[in-house]
């Protein structure tokens, strides 16, 4: 298949105002100029001139499919609110593929989500990346598990403040996430032990910790919900006492110690970008905030976290990025490129390489434009809008 005629970003390179891109068997397997194309007899044409070709966009933080779109509790499947510490718990296990908000994140050239457990538990459990088509969620999967979610600050207070139960403090909150990764360290340690040592007994199987031991041996990231400047540095803490890989999602006051975060070599995952200040850790709130971290030298991915923007808007989050100062190119990196490093799956998604997956999206018209329109949309190769 060859997308002709098109202004092609690759977002490892310079825009080609007049380029192709050719894909087979769910690869890409070649993209450049039109003067450098030789097109072979017979071949599968999309004439898109005047379109601009991006790779599939990639939402680095959402929901979707875990809470469902127009329902309540039958579908309501992103907390677990009967024990604040559940890393066993897979987002693979309760995606529904057939929650028509996947047919919108393709229709708006949304390809591949980072989705999982909402922030109800201070340890919420295990994030999947998956491409957004598919009817079993066994064959959307691009990377599973792809992040342990942790939260602080005002969410796991406020469900556990109701349920008179700890945590209700962000001390108690901290403490319990120390204390799990505490244990999963001695875990590790004994396990190890034992292996070594036919003399000593390994411990009992605890799936809790089994699913923390890859986070506990910097295999699999920690993200953390926190919107407050301090909830950003408890994170940070740690992160680093445990010497763990994390990003921080949603870091609504990271504007507030941006310097410090990039010192630190914080990764941030900002948005969702639009809405009203509906709680109390979101009372600085600002659009700029991804713009500031920017400039200080963060590294930084926009998302949606659907549903509270619904995911086919990260166009318009990365738009309203734009607006506060980011090169339109560096907007829609974020939810590209650097979405897809932060989220750990840059080996299939987020460039047009060759060898790539074939996730790619037209737009007529730019697709931070307001007024732009998804064209076509490809996901393995195969064209699904």
């Amino acid at each position: 298949m060859y997308l002709i005629n098109g202004i092609l970003h690759t977002m490892v390179s310079d825009v080609i105002c007049d380029g192709f891109v050719s894909f087979e068997n769910g690869k890409i397997t070649a993209v450049g100029r039109m003067d450098e194309l030789r097109l072979p007899e017979g071949a599968e044409v999309l004439d898109v001139t005047g379109c601009h070709i991006y790779p599939g966009l990639v939402d680095a933080h959402s929901h979707l499919g875990m809470f469902g779109d127009s329902l309540g509790f039958e579908s309501d499947d992103g907390n677990e609110i009967t024990d604040p510490v559940t890393p066993q718990l897979r987002a693979i296990d309760a995606i529904n593929p057939f929650d028509r908000c996947f047919q919108e994140a393709r229709e708006g050239g949304v390809t591949t989500v980072v989705t999982g457990p909402g922030s109800a538990n201070a340890i919420g459990g295990q994030m999947a990346a998956i491409k957004t088509v598919g009817r079993r969620v066994d064959d959307m999967i691009l990377r599973a598990p792809v992040a342990m979610k942790f939260a602080l600050g005002e969410n796991p207070k406020s469900c556990y403040n109701d349920r008179h139960e700890t945590p209700i403090t962000r001390m108690a909150t901290a403490a319990l996430i120390r204390e799990e990764l505490f244990k999963a360290r001695e875990y590790l340690e004994k396990k190890e032990r034992g292996a070594e040592d036919e003399d000593t007994d390994a411990p009992e199987f605890d799936l809790k910790m089994e699913s923390l031991l890859p986070v506990i041996k910097g295999e699999l990231p920690a993200h953390f919900h926190a919107h407050r400047a301090d909830d950003i540095a408890t994170a940070v803490r740690i992160a680093k006492e445990f010497g763990l890989k994390y990003v921080i999602i949603h870091g609504t006051e990271a504007h507030r110690i941006a310097d410090l975060l990039a010192e630190d070599g914080t990764r941030v995952v900002t948005g969702p970008i639009f809405g009203d200040r509906s709680k109390p850790e979101l009372a600085n709130q600002r659009v700029d905030n991804t713009a500031i971290l920017k400039k200080a030298g963060v590294s930084v991915a926009i998302c949606t976290d659907h549903p509270e923007n619904p995911e086919q808007y990260l166009p318009m989050d990365a738009a309203l990025c734009a607006k506060q100062g980011i090169e339109p190119e560096e907007a829609m990196a974020a939810i590209t490129r650097d979405a897809a490093e932060i989220a750990g799956v840059s080996d299939r998604v987020g460039t047009l390489e060759v060898g790539k997956d074939a996730d790619i999206a037209v737009f007529r018209g730019h697709p931070l434009e307001l007024s732009a329109a998804v064209e076509a949309v490809f996901i393995n190769g195969r064209r699904v809008k």
